[in-house]
């Protein structure tokens, strides 16, 4: 089994995430982006769901084996590329010209609460499973486009509350604040409910880029020109209190 794979369900391509806890990494990054561009040359393909095989987890964020021993051999470089791969992906995301669909069939954690959040809409199982910001406790910082774009899916005050606390949420309180379009039965219900509502777009292509470039145009702007310098060890930037997302700050 790929670590990731795609089928065809009329005009919903359905991506899946067969790695278990899908921990984001150089590899996974790139078997996104192979996988997506397969999906986008497909002219048929109008709408894309993502979810994960796993029966527990959606997306649990960054890989912390690999990121632990890339700091432990002081890789700046190394990391920093990843970070700037795993933001095209989260890129790729927001700005596809197709709606995209997070069918959250287990637990989204920190980047893969990201993951769901770039997404244009969510679906997301009510017998188990959890979103959740653990940065705050982990010691670890957002990219400021990360910030922006998790705000226009869920209301400030409980963005902050997120953020602040690390506090797990479940699918009912997230559907109270309009961050999923609806809490499903179980997991299997959730993709099937996702797919239903992906199947009903039928929208061009070009219209759809360009409607999200004007919308998340201040999104990608920072995405650009802000995200970047917190990608970077620099020694002196370090003096200024501007640290990479990855270093710990407790």
């Amino acid at each position: 089994m790929a670590m990731v794979e795609w089928t065809k369900d009329g005009t919903v391509a359905i991506m899946t995430l067969n790695n278990g806890e899908n921990r984001h990494n150089p590899v996974w990054c790139e078997a996104v982006l192979s996988t997506y561009e397969e999906i986008m040359a497909d002219p048929e393909i109008c709408s894309l769901v993502l979810t994960s095989s796993d029966p527990k987890n959606f997306c649990l964020g960054v890989d912390i084996e690999w990121l632990g021993k890339r700091m432990a051999e002081k890789d700046w470089p190394a990391i920093e590329q990843w970070l700037h791969l795993n933001g095209k992906v989260f890129r790729t995301i927001l700005m596809s010209s197709i709606p995209t669909v997070a069918a959250v069939t287990g637990h989204a954690f920190g980047n893969g609460a990201m993951l769901a959040g770039a997404c244009d809409f969510r679906f997301m199982r009510a017998d188990r499973g959890y979103m959740c910001l653990p940065e705050i406790d982990l010691g670890i910082q957002f990219a400021p486009s990360m910030i922006e774009w998790m705000k226009r899916i869920m209301p400030y005050h409980f963005f902050l509350k997120m953020q602040l606390t690390g506090q797990k949420v479940g699918a009912n309180e997230l559907e109270k604040y309009n961050v999923i379009m609806k809490a499903c039965e179980n997991g299997e219900k959730t993709v099937e409910e996702a797919v239903a509502f992906a199947r009903t777009f039928n929208k061009p292509r070009a219209n759809m880029a360009e409607m999200k470039n004007r919308t998340y145009k201040h999104i990608i702007d920072i995405m650009e020109n802000e995200d970047p310098k917190y990608y970077k060890y620099d020694p002196e930037l370090a003096k200024k209190g501007i640290t990479p997302i990855f270093m710990f700050t407790r």
